[in-house]
């Protein structure tokens, strides 16, 4: 039964608010628009917001709900005219007059899912500070107002589609590429861009499925399977697949298949720092590969590592200007286009440079120069409720030594993190979504990766008894 106060049933986490079935109703989303009102009036921020909604079966219906609670607090709203990517919506509120953004999605989870994020005025997404506010403001009451607000409609693609084309100098003349929107609101906008800059291009999943053919949207190998398929076979040499709500991108290459995305974030970097007008750092989170941090070195720029969860990522890019930011789920960002992930541009940028040469080449050029790193993960079951006391229990408990080697620094950003002296290390944080606690390990081989793995359980399961 829908709770009459939706406090108690709205929380704001890693990316917004998300929920399922009979979870998800109209009055809790028109509490976050109330919300989200009420905010921009105690921080005296005039200005309308933008409203944007993905390709789920009642994200249209959410986003009305949305401007009519905006507008009922006095303030106008612009409405996506159709379901757009997630990094549209944020780079129309980042480049126009607008002081914030709603967008209804559920990004890559399976569609019986729906959620909103609150997107700030800069383009980045709402962090604790304010997702905090909002969630102390969800009365769902509006407050009388002299006049209502206006609603308008328009079509964010547009512009955002004629400033890609101007950013990314992309001859994709011939190149033969499969681009998989798995049904979601990368399809017509992606698709189109490679199109216009030349690329001979074969869709799959391109029409609107409100249920994304019964799975989630997310561009995982698993999930690639048909447009992996036809790289394998030659048909095209490249691959390219957005989540839902298009903020992430999947690559697909014929010597690698589905690319790991950390190596793909240190191929984005490098290609950045050839053909940016000015080099930059780089920011990751936690817990995505340190080999783009050979890469910074290498290059005199610094890395800025942050807490998992892409609004800590652009929060370190516009701190430090930085030129590309990044995460090991496959969210890209670069600073001059917008401080927030973008399944869109990246995959013209990518196409860009695999048209330069392969990114096949790139790969195997960056491995010879910087060696390879090798990343795994292991699960143990923990209640949520013991989650942080288990973290905090190991302060103080880490011999000098793990697995043989000197530990070197040890990092708490984002839960408990050792690394060694030869650059390997070993991060144990919690999951977000589920009731456990991970162990990554990273280092140059797998056999020493479990090895770290070990080393992780061991130092951990003292902790869980």
């Amino acid at each position: 039964m829908e709770s009459d106060d939706p406090s108690e049933a709205i929380e704001f986490g890693t990316d917004g608010w998300r929920a399922a079935g009979e979870e998800f109703t109209m009055s809790r989303v028109r509490a976050i628009g109330v919300a989200v009102a009420a905010f921009l009036d105690a921080a005296d921020r005039s200005g309308p917001v933008a409203v944007g909604y993905d390709g789920r079966e009642n994200s249209r219906e959410a986003a009305e709900q949305l401007a009519a609670a905006v507008t009922a607090s006095g303030r106008d709203v612009t409405l996506s005219e159709r379901d757009c990517p997630t990094p549209v919506l944020a780079w129309t509120v980042r480049t126009g007059s607008y002081v914030g953004g709603l967008m209804v999605t559920a990004s890559h989870n399976p569609p019986e899912y729906n959620g909103v994020k609150y997107i700030l005025g800069d383009g980045t997404p709402a962090r604790p500070n304010v997702t905090d506010e909002l969630e102390r403001r969800l009365t769902g009451r509006a407050p009388p107002q002299d006049a209502a607000g206006e609603t308008s409609e328009a079509t964010f693609t547009d512009a955002y589609a004629d400033h890609a084309q101007s950013f990314v100098d992309a001859d994709l003349d011939g190149l033969r590429i499969g681009y998989d929107a798995m049904h979601g609101s990368g399809r017509g906008v992606t698709d189109e861009l490679l199109e216009r800059a030349g690329a001979d291009l074969t869709r799959f999943r391109c029409e609107r499925d409100p249920t994304f053919g019964g799975g989630p949207p997310e561009p995982v190998a698993e999930r690639a399977e048909e447009l992996t398929t036809l790289v394998d076979e030659g048909a095209v040499s490249l691959g390219l697949i957005n989540d839902g709500d298009a903020d992430r991108l999947g690559v697909i290459t014929p010597e690698r298949g589905f690319v790991d995305p950390n190596v793909l974030l240190t191929v984005l970097y490098e290609y950045l720092l050839d053909h940016e007008t000015e080099a930059g750092d780089v920011v990751r989170t936690v817990s995505t590969s340190s080999l783009v941090d050979r890469v910074a070195r290498k290059a005199g720029q610094s890395v800025h590592e942050t807490a998992v969860g892409f609004k800590w990522v652009a929060e370190a890019m516009v701190e430090h200007d930085a030129l590309a930011g990044g995460e090991e789920s496959g969210g890209y960002g670069i600073g001059s286009h917008l401080p927030n992930k973008d399944g869109v541009l990246l995959a013209l940028v990518l196409s860009a440079a695999h048209a330069e040469r392969p990114i096949d080449d790139r790969i195997d050029a960056l491995l010879e120069r910087h060696g390879t790193i090798v990343q795994d993960r292991r699960s143990l079951d923990c209640p949520d409720e013991r989650k942080a006391a288990v973290i905090d229990s190991l302060e103080g408990t880490v011999p000098d030594r793990v697995a043989d080697r000197a530990v070197a620094e040890i990092q708490t950003v984002d839960g408990f993190k050792i690394r060694l002296d030869d650059d390997s290390w070993v991060l144990i944080r919690p999951s977000g979504t589920e009731p456990k606690l991970r162990v990554y390990a990273e280092a140059d081989s797998q056999r020493r990766v479990e090895e770290l793995l070990d080393a992780g359980e061991t130092l951990l399961r003292p902790h869980l008894d």
